[in-house]
Formats: structure tokens, C-alpha cells, sequence
């Protein structure tokens, strides 16, 4: 792995004022020939002289100096490790990845609290035995909000202010130290997800540092987060609809022939009477926390949904252990995206009645998932949380954007097609590239996708409005 970042936040009497960034050739042998670097920013950047965290990064140079354009940063999804995105990715965006390997230095860093950046550390359990995010009594929805306030409280006490400071603009002013220590007056950035966001804040705190921006799966926060989890929910279980559909039918399952839905239906039912042993991996599994496990296996189609089957057959066998392990391989530790999404996310849900009926809504649009998608999860897992949110406004067009290019999946679990368009409203002069399908990180899957990538961020120049990529 690249070096990790010390996880004690320091004085700032140790620090450079400068923020500089200290290269040194990485030893990890998957970035052999690459730069990791470590730099030093404020906690909190209202008080520049407090203390201070450790950002880590690790940078390909341009495999075709000659011809480099500037420096692409590589950024990863709410809580989860951009170097450890960096490292999956790595072969096959230098073999297939064209221009953007060859024109742009990658630089991938992990944001404040999460990754091998100074990170969030918390004894408590995210989610121990006998919590329920949609509990179905006041006594259930009482230990749920008891347990969010002891972890948080915890997380304040082993980290200090860095708890109240993970909010996109904090982590923003972060990237833009960044862009100054690199020596680059704008930059390019590629985002998924959260970053996508992420981007679009950093767009309207630095008016004109952004050169191009390419944005996969984009998320809309324009609308109240109760709704955003319906959304959510709503393309979830499209994703799992269409997945058991494919199942049916497919050589690659191992389930086909089967009525896949109902035999997953039948399997959470049982597991809510009976937790599903998962090994020395977690506790066992309730149906809810078999439900939870689904999203993640839902996009990226070959790889995740023959293993979606598989989990269902084993665990239909009494071991529940590929769904204990189905969550993203960059998240380091879930902790770190949820302390990111209590301090960005306003606090909606309070009472057991409102998170009640948001649940039956949440049902009603998702039967079989239950409504348990990341963005519900978070919604609950917030409730209690003792360090008030710093929401972002959303909604008003950001001057000082670059016309953006937005890729957006037609069929995606964790975003709606609708969403990237919602994004691009605020982003003046943005193109929403389609692929039909049910993928993110589709710079990695589509040729097409590919080659409109690299001609806007060696060109600028964006694909035709309702350009739609099928392959």
C-alpha cells in the first residue's frame, strides 16, 4: 500500500506554513515507479495556525512528457480511498486508458479522515449486533439514536475537531493547497460519485482553478436527503429487477432458471428470524443487513453479479460471509464515510415517526432491498450524531465552472439517469454523456466513453447533447 498517514492530528508548530508536499518513490511494488507524497493542512482552515492533518497522495507522471497538459486529480466516492482506487485501476487505465495517461500527471489523494490520509479512527462498532437503521418499535429507534450519539462521541474524543471538519468545503480548500503545492494554475479532475459533488464545490469556492471536469454517476443533493434515499432506493431496485432477470437466464449464474427474486425475498425473511452466520468476518447477518449488503454487488454488472448469486446461494446454505465481504475494496474503514456524510448532510430525520414514515415510503419503492441504500443508511446512521452538519447549498448554476462532462449510466444503483441532469444544471454548458447500462466507473468499461473522456480533456471538447453509448 502507499504509506499511510500518521493518524494523530499534530500541532501546528511542526508544520510548514507553505504546505508543501514531500515526494519520495513509493515502496509499494503495485506503484512501483511512482511518487507517494505526504502534505500538511489546517484542521480547520478558518484557523490556519491550529492543528493540522496529513494528506496522502500518489502521482503517475504523464507517460508522454512531452506533450503534458497538466495534472488530472483522480478523486473516489464519500468515505472510500482514492489511492486505493488509483491501485485497481492503474493497469488497466495505462494500458486502455489513451490520452489521459499519456497527457496528465495522475494524481490520486485521499481526502481529510479517510484513506491513508490522517484518518478517522473510532473504537465503537459502526453497526453492532442488535441495531436496526429501520427499526420497527420507539424502543429500537431509541437504541439506534443511543448508539449513533455513543460513536460519535467516541470519534470526537480519539480525533479531536477533525470530526467536525469533513464537510466538502473543508476538504475542497484541501484540494486547492493541493493545486498550489503542485505548482498548477488549474486543474483537471475526475470524479464518482461524492466527488462529483465534491467538484462542483471546489468549482464554486475556486472560480476558474478547474480546467476540465469529468464527473461519473452523478448524485443529486438538490432535493431534501429523504428524497434523495427514495431516488435512490427507486434505482436500486430496478438495478436488483434487472438483475434477476438476467439470472434467469444467464450461463454466468448460478441460479439461473430460477425465480431469483423470490428465493432472495425468502432468504431475507429467514435471516431476520434467524441472523445467517458470516464466519470470523462479522456477526451473523440479518435479513436488514443482507438487504444492505445488495447495493454494492448491483453495479459494475460482470463482476458483481455473478457474485450477487453466489451470495444468495451460500447463504441460502447457512453461510452468509460473500455478503459480510461485499462492500467497495477502497473503503478502508466504513467509519471514515460516515463521519464524512453527518457533516455534510442536513439533519432531516429526528423523530422515530418521521424516520417511520420514511421507511414505508422507502418499502414502497423498494420491496425487495427494503429501501436500504447508502443514502437512507446515512440518513439514519446520523441521528444523534453530537457534531452538527455543514451542508453545501445546492440547486443555483456555479459561475466559474467549466463546462462539464457528466457520465451517467441509463440503469445505476446508487443514482438515478435523472441525476446527472440535475447536476448539469448547475454546471453551465454541461453535456450529460448516456451509457446504456447499469455501471459506474465507466471510463474502465466503454470505449466510447473512453474516447469522449479523452477528446474533452485534451480538447475541451464536448460530446453532442443526447449522445447515448452502448457498447
Amino acid at each position: 500500500m502507499a504509506t499511510p498517514a500518521a493518524a494523530v492530528v499534530a500541532p501546528a508548530g511542526r508544520q510548514h506554513s507553505t504546505h508543501q508536499i514531500r515526494w519520495k518513490a513509493c515502496t509499494d511494488p503495485v506503484f512501483a515507479g511512482k511518487q507517494c507524497g505526504t502534505m500538511r493542512v489546517p484542521v480547520d482552515w478558518s484557523r490556519p495556525r491550529g492543528a493540522h492533518l496529513t494528506l496522502a497522495l500518489v502521482r503517475q507522471p504523464a507517460l508522454d512528457p512531452a506533450h503534458r497538459i497538466g495534472t488530472l486529480l483522480i478523486n473516489n466516492g464519500r468515505g472510500l480511498s482514492a489511492i486505493e482506487q488509483f491501485r485497481y485501476a492503474l493497469e488497466g487505465v495505462t494500458q486502455i486508458g489513451g490520452a489521459m495517461p499519456r497527457r496528465f500527471d495522475l494524481v490520486a489523494v485521499d481526502t481529510r479522515g479517510a484513506g491513508h490520509s490522517t484518518p478517522i479512527r473510532c473504537a465503537q462498532s459502526l453497526k453492532p449486533a442488535g441495531i436496526s437503521y429501520f427499526p420497527e418499535s420507539k424502543a429500537a429507534f431509541d437504541k439506534l439514536v443511543a448508539h449513533n450519539r455513543t460513536l460519535g462521541r467516541d470519534c470526537v474524543r480519539r480525533n479531536g475537531s477533525l470530526v467536525a471538519h469533513m464537510d466538502q468545503a473543508g476538504t475542497a480548500r484541501d484540494l486547492d493547497a493541493v493545486r498550489v503545492a503542485l505548482g498548477e494554475r488549474q486543474l483537471n479532475w475526475y470524479g464518482i460519485e461524492y466527488s462529483d459533488l465534491l467538484g462542483r464545490t471546489y468549482a464554486k469556492l475556486f472560480p476558474g482553478r478547474l480546467r476540465t471536469m469529468v464527473l461519473d454517476t452523478a448524485i443529486d443533493d438538490t432535493v431534501p436527503p429523504a428524497d434523495r434515499a427514495l431516488q435512490e432506493a427507486g434505482a436500486a431496485e430496478d438495478a436488483f429487477n434487472r438483475f434477476a432477470d438476467w439470472c434467469a437466464t444467464s450461463q454466468d449464474c448460478v441460479l439461473r432458471g430460477q425465480d431469483v427474486a423470490a428465493r432472495y425475498d425468502a432468504l431475507v425473511d429467514r435471516a431476520n428470524r434467524r441472523p445467517i452466520p458470516a464466519g470470523a468476518v462479522r456477526h451473523p447477518m440479518t435479513g436488514e443487513d443482507i438487504q444492505e449488503a445488495t447495493q454494492p454487488l448491483l453495479p459494475v454488472v460482470q463482476i458483481g453479479w455473478p457474485r450477487l448469486a453466489a451470495a444468495i446461494l451460500q447463504a441460502e446454505s447457512g453461510d452468509a460471509t460473500l455478503f459480510a465481504t461485499a462492500g467497495d475494496r477502497t473503503a478502508l474503514d466504513p467509519v471514515h464515510a460516515r463521519a464524512q456524510a453527518c457533516a455534510d448532510d442536513p439533519r432531516q430525520i429526528r423523530s422515530f415517526d418521521q424516520l417511520s414514515r420514511m421507511q414505508r415510503r422507502l418499502v414502497e419503492r423498494s420491496p425487495h432491498l427494503g429501501g436500504a441504500v447508502s443514502s437512507a443508511i446515512a440518513l439514519s446512521g446520523c441521528i444523534g450524531w453530537p457534531v452538527p452538519p455543514q451542508p453545501v447549498p445546492a440547486g443555483k448554476p456555479v459561475g466559474g465552472a467549466p463546462p462539464t462532462l457528466i457520465v451517467q449510466s441509463t440503469h445505476q444503483a446508487f443514482a438515478p439517469h435523472a441525476a446527472g441532469y440535475a447536476l448539469a444544471r448547475q454546471l453551465p454548458g454541461s453535456v450529460v454523456l448516456s451509457r446504456e447500462g447499469d455501471d459506474y466507473s465507466m471510463f474502465a468499461i466503454s470505449q466510447c466513453v473512453r474516447d469522449a473522456t479523452n477528446r474533452y480533456l485534451t480538447e475541451r471538447a464536448l460530446p453532442a447533447r443526447n449522445t447515448i453509448c452502448t457498447d
